[in-house]
């Protein structure tokens, strides 16, 4: 894959099925594209929370608003430009400001692919 550049224009976000609250997904570069990351970005309703199990190594970078991850060591909170890692395996909350968030994220391996599978293991 060569060097590109992308925006969120280029962005088609998705809502994530399962979710009651607003949170929606656009990855700009997946497993389509041959790379071993998945890049892309998200964008939180307001006050929404996701509650999840991190199925991959992912690191959020925080473009407009404000989240709060909880997780077992405690409760960070993000503002614009703040970057948050949460390691693969940790349990956390996701709880975006009144006025919502949108983030950029990096995940290793692609977060699609480790999420079906983490939610077709409970499921048996």
């Amino acid at each position: 894959m060569p060097v590109q550049k992308f925006a969120i224009a280029d962005a088609h976000f998705e809502r994530l099925d399962e979710q009651e609250a607003l949170i929606e997904t656009a990855n700009v570069v997946d497993q389509r594209h041959g790379g071993p990351v998945t890049v892309g970005f998200g964008r939180y309703g307001p006050g929404a929370v996701l509650e999840e199990v991190i199925a991959v190594y992912d690191t959020m970078i925080v473009l407009e608003g404000e989240i709060s991850i909880t997780s077992n060591v405690g409760t960070v909170t993000a503002e614009p430009g703040d970057i948050v890692y949460m390691p693969e395996g940790e349990r956390v909350t996701i709880h975006a400001s009144n006025n919502g968030a949108l983030t950029a994220y990096v995940t290793y391996p692609h977060w699609e692919e480790a999420r079906a599978s983490h939610y077709a293991d409970r499921r048996r």
